[in-house]
């Protein structure tokens, strides 16, 4: 059981950072504890103070930031005033940290079994090599990683994302610390790997006691994983409590907008809930509650006082002069959701066929030998189909590695090797590389990217990043370019101002939409959407799927929607296709893909999904191993995991395509009828 003693304690703490000229303060006044084997998880959006908060943790003070007060107690220490010398020895010894990005984390020009090796023999935990190597090669087998001695060899880049952050872990735990800061670890997986990390975490943690600290926006994992929950507002704490309490009677109006703004699997709805308006925006807080100028509930005391941090029971605190006031959560929920919009099917059926892909193959050029200059294709997607409407939403779906944006890149011309048919508009052929496509083509298919970071020019202006498009498809300038940014600018609820920002002044929300601008000012008529909404929270994610639906049902703009979010594909889609290891194995209207008879991979991806929900009951058969590429692909690719593999068909035999309705077909060996055994929704509510 827990100790009354706190683990770790953060006291009154306030950090600033230097920006613009002059002092900003990130967070205020912070106060929380960290039990022994304690698992406690910090949420908010993008902005609030969250990775800060862990920082200090750490004792880290990044640069341009300051302690301006408090402190941080650990073993009886304040970390705040240690010698580097001494957080060097405390750190990864006895407070560990897994971050976001393992790519980065890992150094890639050492085999990753030498980097813990390292951190084994400059905390002096092992005196030899030797016996560093066999202490990782245990934590290897520890965080389940397959062949261990093979991974030992291996360079970072030869592992994917899952393999990766799993090594994380493991350098994590290397010296047996006390406390394990985890800053949004899963965020960038998708969500069979997800439930993968997170079945690791608490396996862990009864295993050996430790204490976590879970720094994340997903609603879903902390349900999943933590015990207590605190949820931050620009730097300062307004709700603290433990999960079940704060998910089925959160009290602060914040919390009840956050945990309403997530998509639920089990519930779609195309219009999200309106009880968190807005952005979090800085540059407007008000002396007093920072949530006051997003509240329905604010009053003269809110815009002038903050609330202090009060305890409405001896584990539930909040932070709001009227929390007495505020409606139950149930009832606001319900009131705010009015009448669901549902996509049209029947007009559906009636719109023109816009994109129509039959046996595609694409992939990549390589040669095979070192004095060989002969080049050879690579195939990485192989007999894809598909079929988009004008006005309609396809999405791919799929694991990390299952070719989904392989997909986008050969309709948009940008992957060397493409085969088979891709007709846009009945006639124009997409097969064909994008240096030779029409300037009509480019205009019409327009893709946004995942990370908008990487894909806005750094060193143009919004205006400027905006107008490229207008000047070259359209010809405009001088005042009508102008003209034009405002109004594309407006279309994604962004003000003019934005014209003279560069990209690192805003937001990941912001970026996002200042991509989705620059798309749609090719005014296109099929938008690729690469994975646009994972890395972002769940406020800004539901402000950028309103934003979508809006423009498709003005623009009338068909959408292929790639993502790994299952709960956003089942509230945005129209049609969905399931994809893995480079093929299709379910394509079908949402909502019959979202209902038995499943595929069974469609069926683990649906299992893996952490819902919003702490009661929500898992199906085990999320644990399994993971999608592995290797040149030992099976007649049906996905038999090696499959929870249905009874037979010796699925390794020698290609699995047949089965209709199960007009709209609805799958590839599988398994009868209709046995796949429709596969009852997600009664599996996962059976307890309750």
């Amino acid at each position: 059981m827990q100790s009354n003693e706190p683990l770790i304690e953060i006291r009154d703490l306030t950090v600033d950072y230097w920006q613009q000229g002059a002092w900003t303060a990130v967070v205020e006044q912070l106060r929380l504890q960290v039990a022994s084997a304690e698992t406690f998880g910090l949420v908010g959006e993008s902005g609030c103070g969250k990775s800060t908060t862990a920082n200090a943790l750490l004792g880290y003070r990044p640069r341009s930031a300051r302690y301006r007060a408090g402190s941080v107690w650990f073993g009886g220490r304040d970390l705040l005033t240690l010698p580097n010398r001494e957080l060097q020895r405390l750190r990864g010894r006895k407070i560990s940290l897994v971050p976001q990005n393992p790519t980065t984390a890992l150094s890639p020009a050492m085999r990753v079994g030498n980097q813990i090796v390292e951190t084994l023999m400059v905390h002096s935990y092992c005196s030899s090599g030797k016996e560093a190597k066999e202490r990782t090669l245990e934590l290897f087998r520890l965080v389940s990683l397959p062949a261990p001695e093979k991974i030992f060899a291996k360079y970072p880049h030869q592992l994917s994302g899952g393999q990766q952050q799993r090594i994380i872990i493991g350098m994590a735990l290397a010296c047996e610390p006390q406390l394990i800061v985890l800053d949004e670890p899963t965020t960038g997986l998708d969500v069979t790997t997800q439930a993968q990390i997170l079945d690791l975490l608490a396996d862990l943690r009864t295993r050996y006691g430790l204490a976590m600290f879970y720094v994340t926006h997903n609603l879903g994992v902390v349900a999943q994983i933590c015990h207590r929950i605190g949820v931050m507002y620009a730097g300062r704490l307004l709700e603290v409590a433990p999960k079940h309490e704060l998910f089925q009677e959160p009290l602060n109006p914040y919390t009840q907008g956050l945990i309403a703004s997530v998509p639920r699997i089990g519930t779609p709805s195309r219009r999200q809930s309106s009880l968190l308006k807005g952005i979090l925006r800085r540059s407007e807080l008000p002396a007093g509650c920072p949530f006051a100028p997003r509240c329905d509930f604010v009053q003269a005391q809110c815009i002038e006082e903050m609330p202090p941090l009060a305890d409405m029971s001896p584990s539930h605190s909040v932070a709001c002069w009227r929390w007495q006031e505020v409606p139950p959560f149930a009832e606001r929920l319900s009131s705010s959701q009015g009448n669901v919009e549902q996509p049209d099917a029947r007009g559906q059926q009636k719109r023109q066929t816009l994109l129509k892909v039959q046996d595609l193959q694409a992939g990549y050029v390589e040669r095979r030998g070192a004095l060989s200059l002969r080049r050879y294709p690579k195939i990485v997607v192989d007999d894809i189909f598909l079929e988009i409407k004008s006005g309609e939403t396809f999405a791919l779906v799929g694991e990390s590695g299952s070719g989904k944006t392989t997909v986008a890149r050969a309709l948009n011309g940008l992957v060397p090797y493409v085969s088979g048919r891709s007709e846009f508009e009945g006639s124009r052929d997409l097969t064909i590389s994008v240096d030779k496509r029409s300037r009509a083509v480019l205009r019409c298919i327009q893709l946004v990217f995942q990370n908008p970071d990487a894909s806005l020019n750094p060193r143009h202006r919004v205006g400027q990043i905006i107008s490229r498009p207008l000047e070259l498809f359209f010809g405009l300038s001088g005042t009508a370019l102008s003209q034009r940014v405002e109004s594309l600018l407006a279309d994604v609820h962004l003000d003019v101002s934005f014209c003279d920002r560069f990209p690192d002044e805003l937001s990941g929300g912001e970026r996002q939409r200042v991509a989705i601008a620059r798309a749609l000012a090719a005014e296109p008529k099929l938008l690729l959407c690469d994975e646009i909404l994972s890395a972002l929270d769940v406020s800004v994610q539901a402000n950028i799927l309103e934003l979508l639906i809006d423009v498709q049902a003005r623009r009338g703009i068909a959408f292929l929607f790639i993502s790994h979010d299952l709960a956003v594909v089942r509230s945005l889609a129209n049609r969905v296709g399931v994809m893995y290891w480079g093929s299709l194995c379910e394509v079908g209207d949402v909502e019959e893909v979202f209902r038995p008879p499943y595929h069974p991979y469609t069926y683990l991806l649906l299992s893996a999904v952490p819902e919003a929900d702490p009661d929500q009951v898992i199906p085990a058969v999320r644990r399994d191993i993971g999608l592995v590429s290797d040149d030992s692909k099976t007649a049906c690719p996905f038999a090696p995991r499959c929870p249905m593999r009874a037979r010796r068909t699925c390794q020698d035999a290609a699995p047949p395509w089965q209709q199960v309705s007009a709209t609805h077909s799958l590839r599988c060996h398994a009868s209709l009828k046995e796949l429709d055994e596969l009852d997600l929704w009664a599996e996962r509510f059976r307890k309750q």
